[in-house]
């Protein structure tokens, strides 16, 4: 293995449990199947093996990682590993008490998902009405101190307000937003059809974000994700999956990303087979969809649709 491909990231998918049924939804179509839930004593034997191996980030999603019990000793572990730790919610189900007991356990970081701008469609998008508390949510987040990123993720359905998304971040003082178009995995390529925009509708957003990330900059950071159906090439996403970042699935795959277990000639191990480190070392698993990578593009190991 490459000596320079350290992972910086963990991303740790708690669950797959979510109280929203939204349309563009990465799970995997049978997660019904996937019931078998890391338990917390492994969670932090993997924080512990992830820093030891270089990380010193950590994303806490799902799913809905707010389902979890045990999410207090989770963030409690990350603290006293010096991981800066990011909540990445819904934020159904939560309790202002129980956000400000995550602020004192040494959370950093929290991560809202805010699905449109008016209630009716963001409650429908969600498949449940939840955009007023998610307002709700989002000015808990700001007066206990967090730093709050804004993300909406963008389809057929919403990229026409992708100026009112701007503004409603800018009125919860976001320090962050992200316009993340839908990639298609999951259940979003089961309602691709429904969802996949025009070109000219992506190239109409895009400009109102350039325009908004230089009116804003210094002020809020404002990131617009572009989809690689609409790219000549599709780029090494997140830096490069599988070199910087490292994501473990509920069940516990050691994974380059989060549909890479579904590459027909790939498989990949569980963590507690062996430590992390000589999982991310091993020529097998993420080795494998490395050199994958790097000799065919990111196009070859990762569905674009």
């Amino acid at each position: 293995m490459n000596p320079a491909y350290r992972p910086y990231t963990l991303i740790a998918e708690l669950t797959y449990k979510c109280p929203l049924r939204c349309v563009y939804c990465s799970n995997p179509v049978d997660y019904t199947r996937h019931d078998q839930e890391l338990d917390t004593a492994t969670w932090l034997r993997v924080f512990e093996e992830a820093e030891e191996l270089g990380v010193v980030q950590l994303n806490l999603t799902g799913g809905e990682p707010l389902v979890r019990n045990d999410l207090e000793q989770l963030i409690a572990k990350a603290r006293s590993l010096d991981l800066y730790t990011n909540l990445i919610t819904s934020g159904i189900p939560l309790t202002q008490e129980r956000l400000a007991r995550f602020r004192e356990l040494g959370l950093d970081n929290v991560q809202l998902s805010v699905q449109d701008v008016k209630p009716a469609d963001s409650d429908r998008i969600a498949g449940l009405k939840s955009f007023e508390r998610k307002m709700q949510v989002a000015r808990w987040v700001k007066s206990l101190g967090f730093p709050l990123t804004i993300n909406t993720v963008l389809h057929r359905d919403n990229l026409d307000h992708v100026a009112d998304v701007i503004a409603m971040a800018e009125e919860l003082s976001a320090d962050r937003l992200e316009l993340a178009n839908t990639q298609y995995l999951g259940w979003a390529l089961l309602n691709r059809k429904a969802l996949l925009p025009s070109r000219e509708q992506l190239d109409r957003a895009r400009e109102v974000a350039l325009a908004a990330r230089e009116r804003l900059k210094g002020k809020m950071e404002v990131l617009f994700v572009v989809p690689d159906y609409y790219r000549e090439f599709p780029p090494a996403c997140m830096d490069g999956w599988g070199r910087r970042f490292l994501l473990v699935s509920p069940d516990g795959l050691a994974l380059p990303c989060h549909v890479a277990h579904e590459i027909p000639g790939l498989t990949f191990e569980k963590v507690g087979t062996r430590p992390l480190a000589e999982i991310w070392a091993s020529p097998d698993g993420l080795g494998h969809f490395r050199a994958a990578t790097s000799t065919s593009g990111a196009a070859a190991a990762r569905p674009t649709s």
